[in-house]
């Protein structure tokens, strides 16, 4: 008795994956299917529809296995004419999906299609590559050039890339990721729109084509900019999408990324809560939320965010990177564990990257630190990274390095406030440098005279310089412009410095009351106490000389087992 094979063909229709597999079973076995040796397409047909699945339930090693049992009954199919192989975008309604095959027509670029996808799914990039490079190019479809676009790319073939994805944007502008892949590509906005006219007698749009055009040329210009550093510009273009698509949640994410990366924590944090106001299933982004969280030592936030995205899919690299985040101040290992996992599961996530190379700061390991944060360079250059590296090169006493760094950040990103204090820190870092820090600091604040990392760090060379007096009128002129806790505490350390305990204790007291979760003012706080008391803070507790000795033998014992 014969298995229906059209039956197994609506089962993939319908993505009943799980039926259809165990239908394909009984369809490749049965006795009629083993009298094939005159009619190989017809075991190879029936071969293909078992991958497709077995991919559908994700299974891609053992589709992978079916596709290619099924090319080796391809090569001895007499070739069929041009016309009947070559699949079309409108002429075959399952083409280019592995769930997907026109069962008339034996196609060996559908089948090594359908191979690609499986080696991309598995991270084989060279194998997914060596295969797609096996399909002419006149019989790819648009979704096989947005594939091999990506697989180049992540191979590093640049310009391999550039060529496939500027043939998507030929058949259709709105293929948006390949917009944003040519800008970080180095594409200019000028060569990505003279693409977009080229298709629009065969590409309808949903209305007014001049309209459409313009709101698709300002988000191709608004990607350009982002990926050029020009981050002023690209927040300003992107705003003005968002006026014409309010509550567009895409654009919200774009903005507060953006947001995150130039330090406009405050502002970043209320477009990552409109977007999950109006889409509580968010991942996108999340762990960069997450990051602004801990920054601003929300804790409740940060614990409810993790326990959302835990419920949503905890197998989203977003989820390992926000469970590093959160376990961060309480176990450094088990927080590195996390954002290793992240990168097990996509290796080009650049949160991943960062979060890993704080953690090897943390952890006392700069030098494992500088690899993560130039695998995150690599990828996307940002001020995080920069600062990153900055800041592991100082810990290795490799001064000249980090200088070198500072300035690729600002020559990457000239309007940058931030770029500027980060040349700024390195100088400051010795005793002979620190006129050229000032200077330095002094024309961030120019530039950006809301910046409060810099007035900080001017404030801070001011003390260690003697200028007491100085650093205390620029905080307090600041505190009259921004109600900011690390401006309060910055104070209160002067006060302390100078002996002014009583107005340190005042200042602490108002940091926690802007921030009740500010470790530094907790801290700060705690050691002032103990100034006030005549008791030597640097001097250990009892419990604590107590605790070391316990965590020596927690240690010990770790070691035994």
């Amino acid at each position: 008795m014969e298995v229906p094979r059209d039956q197994i063909t609506s089962l993939l229709d319908h993505g009943l994956y799980e039926s259809a597999h165990t239908l394909g079973c009984f369809l490749v076995s049965s006795a009629t299917a083993n009298c094939d040796a005159g009619f190989p397409h017809v075991k190879a047909e029936q071969l293909v529809l078992l991958g497709d699945a077995l991919y559908g339930e994700k299974e891609y090693k053992r589709a992978l296995l079916m596709y290619k049992q099924a090319m080796q009954y391809c090569k001895v199919i007499p070739k069929q004419s041009t016309t009947s192989s070559r699949s079309s975008l409108s002429s075959s309604t399952r083409s280019s999906s592995p769930s997907s095959m026109n069962i008339s027509a034996m196609n060996e670029s559908e089948v090594k299609f359908k191979i690609t996808l499986c080696h991309y799914a598995l991270n084989d990039n060279r194998a997914a590559l060596a295969e797609m490079e096996g399909i002419p190019s006149k019989a790819r479809t648009l979704r096989m050039n947005l594939i091999m676009g990506k697989i180049y790319r992540h191979s590093r073939h640049n310009r391999s890339a550039i060529s496939c994805l500027k043939d998507c944007l030929r058949h259709s502008p709105y293929i948006l990721e390949a917009i944003t892949a040519l800008a970080e590509l180095g594409v200019s906005a000028k060569e990505i729109i003279s693409l977009f006219p080229q298709c629009k007698n065969s590409w309808k749009a949903p209305f007014d084509h001049f309209d459409s055009s313009r709101w698709l040329q300002r988000y191709a210009e608004a990607q350009c900019c982002i990926a050029s550093n020009d981050y002023k510009g690209g927040l300003e273009l992107f705003s003005e999408l968002l006026q014409r698509f309010p509550n567009n949640v895409h654009i919200l994410l774009e903005i507060a990324k953006v947001e995150a990366i130039i330090g406009r924590n405050d502002e970043a944090i209320v477009n990552f809560e409109k977007a999950r106001s109006i889409d509580p299933f968010l991942m996108t982004y999340m762990d960069e939320y997450a990051m602004l969280l801990k920054i601003k030592s929300d804790s409740s936030k940060l614990n409810k965010l993790v326990h959302d995205l835990l419920n949503i899919d905890p197998t989203k690299p977003e989820v390992c990177v926000a469970l590093s985040v959160l376990w961060e101040k309480k176990d450094e290992r088990r927080a590195l564990a996390y954002a290793e996992k992240c990168l097990r599961i996509d290796d080009r996530h650049i949160p991943g990257h960062i979060m890993k190379g704080y953690l090897f700061l943390s952890l006392g390991r700069p030098d494992a630190a500088v690899t993560a944060f130039r695998a995150a360079q690599e990828l996307r250059p940002d001020l995080r990274s920069y600062q990153g590296l900055v800041r592991s090169y100082l810990s290795l006493s490799k001064a000249k390095e980090a200088l070198y760094a500072a300035r690729e950040a600002m020559k990457a990103m000239p309007q940058s406030a931030k770029a500027l204090k980060l040349v700024g820190d390195v100088h400051a870092g010795n005793s002979g440098g620190r006129e050229k820090a000032k200077k330095f600091y002094e024309s961030a604040l120019r530039l950006e005279p809301g910046y409060l990392g810099a007035a900080l760090a001017l404030a801070e060379l001011h003390v260690a310089e003697g200028r007491n007096g100085e650093a205390v009128s620029l905080l307090e002129r600041y505190l009259k412009d921004w109600a900011d806790d690390s401006l309060h505490v910055k104070l209160a350390q002067v006060f302390a410095a100078t002996n002014m305990l009583q107005e340190a204790l005042s200042h602490y007291q108002a940091a926690l009351r802007i921030n009740p979760q500010s470790e530094s003012a907790k801290k700060g706080l705690e050691r002032l106490e103990k100034l006030m008391k005549g008791v030597d803070p640097d001097a250990p507790d009892e419990d604590e000389e107590n605790d070391v000795d316990d965590a020596d033998a927690d240690q010990e014992e770790g070691d035994l087992l």
